[in-house]
């Protein structure tokens, strides 16, 4: 047990799912075989939670980690106390959103101090921690402002295929403006740096064309003949193992039948649609660019089951067995993506 990494899990939104796919996950015997888990957030929402659900487990309170016993039966929860009231579920909360940017603060201080190897983040609800006062658009951008990390960006991980994204939460028109030539040799760069950080040795890596057909010489668009195309062969003479552009009604399912490490997708649902369509449970997000480790669902809060014990923790269940994996190379990040870079 001693030998296992340590993880974090922040309870997101504690009106939302989040606490009870949490609970489910460190519930399971198999997780205390993957990692050593605890639950950052505040102790009511759980005890609340495993009364109203009915379930056979101890909410242990901890004010630190060398407080948490690890062991069957007991969730340890580093104990926050924002929440002192029973909330109502399912509603955007001001307090609900204190809480949930209390767990990420102090899950990521652990994290850059070393007290543990990952984090894993369960989902939250951007206007509650809005009406808290955070004027963050979400997860990432508020784990970059606490790690002091201005260049990061979203790698999935499904089914041993990695997906990182050249634009994320931009309009469609908007994204399809940053297709240039000098932005998707960037994103190259990242992806293929994420790559050999997660542990592939001589990464191969595909990029997604933006058009259908890949464009068909023009007809269908010039952004694979002015930009994309470019920027492969540029990534190429520096030796990075990069092809492309690649249609993307193909090149997922190539990357996951084994031929690609990873796929660069241009837009956010290009990518999204693809993962999530295959194993939307086993879809995986991890934060590339940070001076830790951060694993993540991809789903949101849920408001409409939360609190009824009908929750699929899958996803959580996917992204703590990802933070578990992943951590051996947690060490690299800080060398690799020192703050401030």
């Amino acid at each position: 047990m001693s030998d296992l990494p340590i993880l974090a899990v922040t309870l997101g939104d504690p009106v939302g799912i989040g606490p009870e796919i949490t609970l489910k996950t460190l519930a399971e015997p198999e997780s205390l075989q993957l990692a050593r888990g605890f639950a950052v957030g505040d102790a009511i929402v759980l005890e609340r939670l495993v009364r109203h659900l009915g379930l056979h487990l101890e909410v242990n309170p901890i004010a630190t980690v060398a407080d948490a016993r690890f062991t069957t039966g007991v969730i340890d929860v580093l104990n926050l106390g924002v929440v002192r009231e029973d909330l109502p579920w399912g509603e955007v909360n001001a307090t609900a959103g204190a809480a949930a940017v209390g767990a990420i603060e102090v899950a990521t201080r652990l994290a850059l101090a070393g007290e543990v190897d990952a984090i894993v983040t369960a989902p939250i609800t951007k206007e509650a921690i809005w009406a808290a006062g955070s004027q963050h658009l979400g997860h990432t951008e508020m784990l970059g402002e606490l790690t002091g990390s201005t260049r990061f960006t979203t790698m999935f991980w499904v089914s041993g295929l990695k997906i990182f994204f050249a634009t994320r939460h931009l309009s469609l028109r908007q994204a399809i403006d940053q297709i240039t030539r000098e932005n998707i040799e960037y994103a190259i760069r990242e992806a293929y740096t994420a790559l050999e950080v997660f542990g592939t040795e001589k990464p191969r890596l595909a990029v997604a064309a933006l058009n259908p057909h890949g464009g068909e010489n023009g007809e269908f668009g010039d952004e694979e003949i002015i930009a994309i195309t470019p920027a492969v062969a540029a990534a190429r003479v520096a030796g990075l193992d990069v092809v492309g552009p690649i249609p993307a009604d193909s090149v997922f399912h190539q990357g996951i039948q084994g031929r690609f490490d990873g796929v660069l997708s241009l837009y956010h649902d290009q990518g999204h649609i693809a993962s999530k369509t295959y194993d939307f449970d086993g879809t995986v997000s991890v934060t590339v660019g940070l001076p830790i480790l951060r694993t993540s669902v991809d789903h949101g809060t849920a408001f409409d089951i939360a609190g009824t014990g009908r929750a699929s923790h899958n996803t959580m269940r996917a992204a703590f067995k990802a933070a578990a994996t992943l951590a051996p190379y947690a060490r690299k990040l800080p060398v690799v993506y020192p703050p401030g870079r």
